[in-house]
């Protein structure tokens, strides 16, 4: 409280004062909706599916988890 009258900062608040667009703050892209989920063991790739994390995937072939490419 700058002035100790209880009205708070003029600065770094209210609305529009944030680090940037979207969770984290952050602005840069995600891995968004597209792509890939390949596998670690034998690299078989598979097409992401928006909204079923790679990790829940296991790999057609040798069955291990797969990772988001």
């Amino acid at each position: 409280m700058p002035r100790g009258d209880g009205t708070g900062p003029p600065w770094e608040s209210g609305p529009g004062t944030g680090r940037g667009a979207g969770r984290m703050g952050g602005t840069r892209p995600g891995a968004g909706p597209s792509g890939n989920c390949i596998c670690p063991s034998c690299g078989t790739r598979a097409p992401h599916q928006a909204g079923a994390p790679c990790y829940n995937l296991s790999c057609p072939k040798c069955g291990t988890k797969m990772v988001r490419e």
